[in-house]
């Protein structure tokens, strides 16, 4: 399933998507986060999940571009250059913008 974190407004779409079925729980992601905006929990969707799955904290949500500005360079960056994304073995992070 994929779980989207964020929101759109007019200047653009602004999420940090999770493949909750690729995500196996480690929490590499959540450590090496500089804004702290995920955490590990429970999948809602799949209650017989016996690992949890990352999400985005609920008080970042609606304002995700900015808390992740740091980590993204003003222009000619790769999703694939963040940290979070780096150190998510089985790629289930992704943001959108």
């Amino acid at each position: 399933m994929q779980a989207n974190y964020g929101y759109k407004d007019g200047s653009g779409d602004f999420f940090i998507v999770i493949d909750t079925e690729r995500c196996n729980g480690c929490g590499d992601c959540v450590e090496v986060c500089p804004a702290d905006v995920l955490e590990l929990v429970e999948d809602e969707f799949d209650f017989e999940a016996e690992t949890p799955v990352i999400a985005v904290k609920a008080e970042h949500a609606k304002k995700i571009k900015y808390s992740c500005a740091p980590c993204k360079p003003a222009a000619g960056y790769t999703t694939a250059e963040l940290p979070c994304v780096k150190a998510c073995e089985p790629c289930a992070i992704d943001h959108s913008w």
